[in-house]
This record gives C-alpha cells, structure tokens and sequence, in this order.
C-alpha cells in the first residue's frame, strides 16, 4: 500500500520551507498518478458518490491533521431549480467553507441536442473553461466534474479536446466525472468506471405490497454503494441546515468491527463539523465472514445492531437512517428476512432508510424501494495493479 500524502506545501511554499497548509495534486506523495473516475448509467447514485468521496478526502486530511481542497463543478445545473445534492453541497460548504469551491454551469431547463442554444454552448465553454484552469493549476487534490457526460453527448463541448485535458491532468490530482451517457472515448480514457444501474419493479408485488417512498437500496459490485449512502447524510444534514431543523442522522454498519475502513474519515468529518446531527455505531469482529464459516458472535453482533436500527427507524428521531452492509449480513443469514420488511413497511413516512452491500439472492424488503441502484464495475485502476489512495479509494 503506498503511503499517505504528507501536509502540503505550494511550490512557492516549498522552495521557502513554509508550507501553506493545503494538499495539492502536486504535492501528494502518495502515488504518482491520479485517477480518472467515470460514474454513468441510468440510476441514481452518481453525484451523490461523488460527494461522499469528496466527504471521505477531507476526511482524511483531517484524521491527518492536513487539508485537502475541492472543486464542485456541475454541468447543466444553473439557477432556477433545486437538485438533490443542493442540500448536501450546503452541508459541505458550511462544515468545510475553506476547502470546498463551487460553480455551477447551464440552465434549469431540460433540453435535447436539437434544441440546444447558444447559450447552452456558452455555458457549457464557461464550465469546461474553468475546469481546464483548475486542471492545469494543479490547486485541488479533486475536482469533481458533475453532469458532463451528458454534456459531451448532447455535443456542446468537443469530446476529443475534453479527453486529451483529462489524460493530461496533473500528478495526484483525482476527477470524478459524473453523468448519464459518458462517451466511449472517456470511457477508454478512465481508470474507473462504475456503471449505476436502475431497476425499476411494478410499482405492486405480488402481495399487494406497494414501494414505499424514503427506502433506497445501493448494491452490487461496483464502486459507489457506501459514498452514494454518505451523500445522502450530507443531503439531510443540509437540508435541515436550510430548514433551520435539526436533521438527525444515524449510521449503522455491519461486518466492519474492526478499523481502517472506506467511511472510517468520512464519518470522522461529518461528526467533526455537526457532531450533534449525526450518530455512528459499527458492529462485527475485525475479520471477513464467509459463508459456511460464520461464527455465534457473528450473528449476535448483527442482531444487536439490528434491534438499534429497528428501534431507531420506529422513533422517527432520525430524518436518515444508513443501513450500511446490510444486505450481505442478510445474504449470509446472519440476520432473518422478516423483522426488516416488517420494520420498513412501518416506518415513519418523514424517515429516510438507506441500505447498501452486495447481495447475491435479492431479499423481500428490495420490493419496498423506491430506488434500487446496482452498481456494476466495468473497470478499476487496482485491477491494474495500481495502489488504492486514502481518502479516495479507501
């Protein structure tokens, strides 16, 4: 595993000794290439994982007592209209104001290629125009370009000249690349590519059970399961902060009893910055569980935070609950089936429920949600043999 990056010092810092305090692309020690993230496809997920790696980078610096700052650049997002992750870029803005820089590009309005304008053109240069320049500064240890894949597929920007800037990024600078119809060429060009795929069921099963709105469930084996679901705490949280309430959330993980996991800094920052609005319990012991292999405190351990998650969802003090690796702990029966559909057919209607992890036989309660998103691994930079980042990666 390579090593952490160290406590940033700019170029002009580093020839006088004195650091600025900011990580930048060219300063991470940790590997030398940074990666190119792709998440596309048609279900949900995409910008919200965005967000929760951007959570999980500040994170780190943090727990390393170092910063690490971030540009959030949306595409085809302009003024006039709210979006999902409005509330957790607030969220981001108000705990991390010196770290996180924010622009949005484009109109309100949806629009196809043929009904384009010249101030969708416009825009769309003014965006690519100022993520060429962070690019180049090498200022950010991420920049996360949201929305540009449908960008590039409506035709407002050159995919031959977005590619190149991109294969000519930095040293250590990471970009994320969000969107609907990312276009083959970007595709070739990425080191990550994370497809979030929707499945979408009758809206009433077989036993007259209808889906029932605040339940989503992020799996598969791809990236973006448990940053989508951090996403989501970020957008309680700010949406309370624009509320003036206090949207409560808690966060429940099972099979990670031990440390050093992918969350362990975002979780850190979310409670460093609101630590009255969000809770955090893990359970487990510090070892994989494989099936055929499970143990007695596997299953206590997963029936104790169960009984937390099933008494916190019924007292309708939390506006999000995170139900992180449960749908595994259900796959290797370590938890029955049936209190969870129950639980979930009874929840509070304002009450948001949130379920991540792999799951290789889909349980009942995935009949229940509003959103299911599979996220399928199309392509990794590890299965190249390249180092996974902290704060990044993990």
């Amino acid at each position: 595993m390579a090593p952490s990056t160290e406590e940033a010092n700019g170029s002009r810092g580093r020839r006088s000794g004195k650091g600025i305090g900011i990580v930048t692309a060219s300063d991470s020690q940790e590997r030398s290439d940074g990666q190119l993230h792709v998440y596309d496809g048609e279900g949900k997920g995409k910008s919200q994982a965005a967000l929760g790696v951007v959570l999980r980078t500040i994170g780190l610096g943090i727990c390393e007592q170092r910063q690490t700052r971030v540009l959030l650049l949306r595409f085809l997002k302009g003024p006039g209209r709210s979006y999902d992750e409005d509330a957790a870029i607030e969220a981001l803005q108000q705990g991390f104001p010196h770290l996180i820089d924010h622009v949005r590009t484009g109109r309100a309005d949806f629009f196809t290629a043929g009904e384009a304008t010249r101030f969708d053109c416009k825009e769309a240069q003014r965006g690519w125009d100022i993520a060429k320049g962070a690019i180049a500064s090498a200022l950010y240890s991420v920049v996360v370009l949201d929305e540009l894949n449908p960008v590039l597929d409506l035709g407002l920007l050159s995919v031959e000249e977005v590619v190149s800037s991109l294969r000519q990024r930095p040293d250590g600078m990471e970009i994320i690349v969000t969107g609907r119809a990312a276009p083959s060429a970007l595709i070739q060009a990425a080191d990550l590519h994370s497809e979030m795929r929707a499945h979408r069921r009758p809206g009433i099963d077989s036993n007259h059970r209808t889906h029932i709105g605040g339940i989503e469930i992020y799996t598969g084996e791809g990236k973006g399961k448990s940053t989508s679901a951090l996403g989501k705490a970020l957008q309680a949280i700010g949406r309370g902060i624009s509320q003036d309430k206090s949207h409560r959330v808690l966060i429940l993980q099972w099979l990670k009893g031990g440390s050093g996991y992918t969350e362990d800094a975002a979780i850190a920052a979310l409670r460093e910055s609101y630590p009255h609005l969000v809770d955090h319990l893990r359970s487990g012991r510090d070892a994989i569980v494989w099936r055929g292999q499970q143990q007695p405190i596997d299953y206590v351990e997963a029936e104790r935070a169960w009984e937390i998650a099933r008494a916190a969802i019924a007292s309708g003090l939390y506006k999000t609950v995170i139900l992180d690796e449960l749908n595994p702990s259900v796959d290797l029966e370590l938890l029955p089936v049936e209190p969870i559909l129950q639980t979930l057919l009874r929840k509070p209607s304002e009450t948001e429920v949130i379920i991540t992890g792999r799951c290789k036989n889909p349980p009942a309660y995935f009949d229940l949600a509003s959103v299911h998103s599979e996220m399928v691994c199309h392509k990794h930079y590890a299965e190249q043999g390249v180092d996974l980042k902290r704060g990044v990666d993990y």
